[in-house]
């Protein structure tokens, strides 16, 4: 345990958690990982939760979690999207003064904060800013990212269930461009990643199944190249489906969705998300250019982040342990500040292993989907990504058709 004897006021653990970011399927099970892993070390004090992140801290919106009964917290942490509420908010020195101050004031001496990478980097200035100010706070950064470009880490608490959804999302496409036929386009989260696009390949069955395309961040975006990679798969199958992120750039490295928003966060992420302007746009190109008329295009938008029922189960008790670890790391000392990384063991059996990282290598950078996971096209994955991805997500739906049954009659 570490000595909190630098104040006399802080002579046990006083514990804050708070969430920051887009939600997920499975950030309520890291944050009841924590608040149990809090709970049950002897001698700790208060634990709290802060609504909002840091804005709660700010306005002194506080949850204490010993008087929430241990059976309703164990409902929450199954229960998709933030429970405690998020935020998208980078301090600034001014506003990191006060946010100490606050947590001063309440005897706070351990902040832990789930999210992706920009609350790893609020993490980091709050860390920063403690060291400077002689402020005995400890800050520890607690993994959660669908888009899976945390660095340091094999995969992140979020993507493996948000990919389940994206898998089975697909697949319902796929059926349904099978039955009416034409091009549909799904545009998916993944501002920087392509991780979540290419989870849409998981759902295959078939030889002829979609998604046909798939379109990444990590490659430029060509629209002449698009549009002929479409027009040869309908010559090929009399059908297309297609999965681009959301993120996709071209050449010079600027997003397209891009020119349809100015919006940006307060980290300074032009807003991509939320709008259906990207699909609208390629379906239009595939109109113009292809000279086909049925064309389709949806936006998965928010619904890949929470949607009941689809978590992984790997993902969700991942996600609880990596709160809970936190919670561990920070409380036996050695350490004032740090994040979580899962890091996948070698062999062919999956497991994985937790380490406490440096705060400045997960905040804010991000990183890209590995090379040997797209093919020399870039509009596909490579086995290498389903084998990757495949005991994170789990089982997927049986897919059958009636050519099957017809083509076995006729080998009879």
């Amino acid at each position: 345990m570490p000595d909190f004897q630098e104040n006399p006021k802080m002579s046990k653990p006083n514990i804050l958690v708070a969430q920051s970011g887009g939600p997920s399927m499975v950030i309520n099970q890291s944050l009841v990982g924590a608040v149990f892993a809090a709970l049950d070390t002897p001698g700790a004090g208060r634990v709290w939760g802060a609504k909002h992140g840091v804005q709660g801290v700010l306005d002194e919106a506080f949850v204490d979690f010993r008087k929430i009964p241990r059976q309703h917290l164990a409902r929450v942490a199954a229960t998709p999207s933030s429970a405690l509420g998020s935020v998208r908010k980078k301090p600034s020195p001014e506003v990191c003064a006060r946010i100490l101050e606050k947590l001063r004031k309440h005897e706070i001496t351990h902040f832990f904060y789930i999210g992706g990478n920009d609350t790893a980097e609020t993490a980091h200035l709050l860390h920063e800013a403690a060291l400077a100010e002689k402020h005995p706070l400890r800050c520890f950064h607690i993994p959660k990212t669908i888009d899976n470009d945390l660095l340091l880490n094999d995969h992140t608490p979020g993507y493996a269930s948000a990919a389940r959804f994206v898998a089975c999302a697909l697949m319902g496409d796929n059926l349904d461009n099978l039955a009416l036929g034409g091009v549909k386009i799904d545009v998916i989260m993944g501002r920087h990643a392509g991780f979540l696009t290419a989870a849409a390949a998981l759902g295959r069955c078939h030889d002829d199944d979609g998604p046909h395309l798939l379109y990444f961040p990590e490659r430029a975006f060509d629209p002449e190249r698009f549009c002929a990679d479409v027009s040869a798969t309908m010559k090929r199958l009399g059908r297309c489906v297609v999965a681009v992120s959301e993120g996709i750039a071209d050449a010079e490295g600027q997003p397209v969705a891009a020119r349809f928003s100015t919006e940006v966060d307060a980290h300074g992420n032009r807003q991509l998300s939320g709008s259906g302007a990207l699909g609208d746009y390629l379906a239009q190109l595939v109109k113009e250019k292809c000279g086909i008329s049925r064309v389709r295009a949806d936006t998965l938008g928010y619904l890949q982040r929470g949607f009941p029922g689809v978590a992984s189960t790997v993902d969700a008790e991942e996600a609880r342990l990596a709160g809970a670890r936190a919670v561990g790391a920070a409380l036996a000392g050695g350490v004032e500040s740090g994040s979580i990384a899962i890091r996948r063991k070698p062999g062919k059996k999956y497991a994985v292993e937790y380490a406490v990282v440096p705060l400045r290598r997960v905040a804010k950078n991000t990183r890209h989907m590995p090379a040997a996971f797209i093919n020399k096209a870039g509009n596909n994955v490579t086995q290498a990504f389903i084998d990757y991805a495949r005991p994170l997500v789990g089982a997927l739906p049986k897919c059958a058709r009636l050519a099957q049954v017809k083509e076995k009659e006729e080998a009879t």
